[in-house]
């Protein structure tokens, strides 16, 4: 629940119309760091629950359609999940290579349903503003991971 809590405050304070040096803050997609780590660290029921909660949460947040990001957060999960055992114990660089095409895969599927659902597709400069920082949090994924990693015998 920690990390569930943690990612819903500074979603919040990311939200906060605040301009720095003329610039606001990036509408990062955090829930995305734990949609990659959880399956890898110990997939479970609460992960896919927690992870729709934060879809929805993100939804209400941003005003975007209702269901969008926990799609989007349920299908990383799930492709994660089924590369588990292709992951488990990979260098960083390969764990950084599937969240960069999750990440992707996470804003092409959004960028689908918006574009469906508008009629009209978003601009691609503000995706390319939105994927970039959240490509950018990658180190949160790997230190959950490597947190596990080190404290599980099985990868000794």
């Amino acid at each position: 629940m920690l990390p569930t809590l943690a990612v819903a405050v500074v979603s919040l304070i990311l939200a906060t119309p605040v301009k720095l040096f003329g610039f606001s803050l990036p509408e990062v997609v955090l829930p995305l760091t734990l949609a990659f780590a959880w399956p890898l660290i110990r997939p479970s029921v609460l992960g896919p629950v927690m992870l729709f909660v934060l879809g929805v949460y993100l939804d209400l947040l941003w005003g975007g359609p209702l269901g969008l990001w926990s799609a989007c957060l349920l299908a990383v999960y799930g492709g994660v999940l089924a590369s588990r055992s292709f992951l488990a114990g990979q260098e960083t660089r390969v764990l950084f290579a599937w969240y960069a095409v999750c990440t992707l895969g996470a804003f092409a599927l959004a960028y689908l349903i918006v574009a469906i659902r508008a009629g009209n597709p978003p601009s691609l400069l503000a995706l390319f503003w939105q994927v970039v920082p959240t490509l950018l949090l990658f180190p949160v994924s790997a230190w959950l991971i490597e947190r596990f990693d080190d404290g599980d015998t099985r990868f000794r």
